[in-house]
């Protein structure tokens, strides 16, 4: 394994960068490349596998799966973490929305990097593919649609984080590929290109397959929901949504009606079985990124890209501490006497977890002094466990982490990895687009019931929660909606929770910026937030500009100017 070079360059803040685009954008898993040795069912099922592999070929530089730095910290929920604002600066940077910096050199540009390398895996596989024929190989069409969703997820992940972006298909050549320009298409062509993958994944995949981890015909009606959903929010060229079509939210409606009504999906019965590895792949996960230890491998197929978050007080993890959830994502946790959010007054003080009210969600998301570490009531979270409070204060990040006695948990020297799955997209936000289209289609009477769905299971949530004692942590209060159920306060309503449900898991500015409302949010977050925390003084989001990350420097240099920048950097 290569996780201890390549970590020592993290902490070290610099990297020699030596590939170009053309490496990438024409990158084939090594000794699988020739043309002769391709056209075989084993070779291209062994291509398939390399392409499953390679959306989770990620680490804490370039991540592909967890999103926290690109939206979790660079939204309301959380604070970068770690020894202070020099270490590992360039998330710092994130944060600050200070992201016209030359320097900026080992995270986003990888990103792009290990996406279009998994591009090229599953292009790679589907050439493969359509040198066999279905006598040779019966599962011929099932596979090409997988290779089609994955291709799309890797497409989708690149324009939510990028917006323009070169697309690449298996029938383009290595001449073609360096023809292709970011800007080709206009952002709704785009969408609808990216969506031809979805679709043919749910014409040809199976309702269910025989291995866990593939994707079926309901995990692409899902993923062409989330697409048409932000496809929904029509841009103009400077990020700016004019208008919401409602023949996309129609779709939305339809197609997680498809997963909805099937029944093979369903909410956990507690909110903890979506963050401990015991009890992942359950009726939630409709897909997600597979992982595994103690498989015959060295060291087993380990995430990494969460490895900086851990507790770094704690004498059985010891690094590092990042990923702090912010005071404002605390607050956001307040209920009132009637069980509901305080939307317009949660954030004028700070929470008081012993005489305020709260939704359970809190105690599943944030470590806080004195209640249960990741359902351990032996283990209390403490204070002392965080590395640099004077900074970033004293909560700390939970959903990602997995306890040290798990057996999905490796450390490897100062750093960790786990097997735990990381999941794209759970039943819960099937429920949440579905809720969100309705809202906007002015049908909100039918998107009730979806958000109470989500709330009655919060609600639910709270026995792993409990104190060696056998008492709850914090005053646990929350009710369904009911009354007062307007156009705009389901909307507001649907928007928290969001917020509440999806917090720290990286979602956050990614919803921002698909309903308009990013510039607003962050800079009233970072005002008020800058009065707790010295650090964020000079940040700043600015509008036209920070909805997306830049095109890294280097593809543009490369192409010569074939890639063209975001606006405003």
């Amino acid at each position: 394994m290569k996780n201890k070079y390549i970590y020592s360059l993290v902490l070290a803040g610099s990297l020699i960068i030596t590939s170009s685009c053309k490496d990438y954008l024409d990158y084939q898993p090594q000794g699988l490349l020739s043309s002769d040795n391709i056209k075989s069912a084993s070779a291209a099922e062994s291509l398939v596998t390399a392409a499953y592999a390679g959306i989770g070929n990620d680490e804490m530089i370039g991540p592909m799966t967890s999103m926290w730095v690109y939206g979790s910290v660079r939204s309301d929920d959380a604070y970068k973490g770690g020894g202070g604002v020099s270490d590992v600066a360039e998330i710092d940077f994130y944060e600050h929305y200070n992201l016209t910096r030359p320097d900026l050199t080992f995270m986003h540009p990888y990103t792009w990097e290990n996406f279009y390398k998994a591009i090229s895996r599953a292009n790679a596989a589907l050439a493969s593919l359509n040198a066999v024929n279905e006598t040779e190989f019966p599962l011929k069409k099932t596979r090409e649609a997988e290779m089609r969703f994955l291709r799309g997820h890797s497409h989708f992940m690149l324009k939510m984080l990028f917006k323009n972006i070169p697309y690449i298909t298996e029938t383009m050549s290595s001449e073609d590929i360096l023809k292709e320009s970011n800007v080709k298409y206009k952002n709704d062509e785009l969408w609808n290109k990216i969506g031809e993958d979805f679709q043919f994944a749910i014409d040809n995949l199976p309702q269910k397959q025989d291995q866990v981890g593939r994707a079926n015909k309901l995990s692409a009606a899902s993923y062409l929901a989330k697409l048409r959903l932000y496809q929904a929010y029509e841009q103009d060229d400077n990020h700016k949504v004019t208008n919401i079509n409602k023949t996309r939210l129609q779709e939305v409606v339809t197609l997680t009606q498809q997963v909805i009504s099937s029944g093979q999906y369903s909410l956990q019965p507690d909110f903890a079985e979506n963050f401990i590895a015991e009890t992942e792949n359950g009726p939630e996960s409709i897909f997600a990124i597979q992982y595994s230890i103690n498989d015959g491998t060295a060291a087993g197929r380990l995430s990494y890209v969460t490895g900086l978050n851990y507790p770094h007080g704690a004498p059985q993890y010891g690094c590092c501490g990042f990923h702090q959830p912010s005071q404002n994502l605390a607050n956001a946790y307040k209920t009132g006497s009637d069980g509901l959010p305080l939307f317009d007054t949660f954030n004028d003080k700070n929470v008081d977890f012993n005489t305020e009210t709260v939704d359970p969600r809190v105690d599943h998301t944030i470590g806080i002094d004195g209640h249960p570490y990741k359902y351990d009531a032996t283990k209390p979270f403490s204070n002392s466990w965080i590395r640099d409070p004077g900074v970033y204060g004293f909560f700390h990040t939970m959903k990602e982490q997995q306890l040290a006695t798990s057996a999905s948990y490796h450390k490897e020297g100062p750093f960790i990895g786990t097997s735990k799955n990381i999941d794209i997209i759970r039943y819960d936000d099937v429920l949440l687009m579905q809720a969100e289209a309705y809202i906007e289609l002015g049908q909100q009477a039918l998107a009730l019931p979806l958000i109470n769905q989500i709330r009655r299971r919060a609600a639910a949530s709270t026995g792993r929660l409990k104190k060696t004692d056998g008492t709850l942590p914090s005053k646990y209060n929350i009710k369904e909606y009911a009354s007062g159920w307007t156009q705009d306060y389901a909307r507001k309503a649907l928007q928290w929770e969001r917020r509440l449900e999806f917090a720290t898991e990286s979602p956050r500015f990614f919803d921002l910026v698909r309903w308009g409302i990013a510039e607003k949010t962050l800079n009233a977050y970072l005002d008020k937030e800058k009065t707790r925390r010295q650090f964020l003084a000079t940040a700043k989001f600015t509008a036209g500009r920070d909805e997306y990350l830049p095109i890294p420097q280097r593809e543009i240099s490369f192409t010569k100017g074939l890639y063209k920048q975001n606006p405003g950097f």
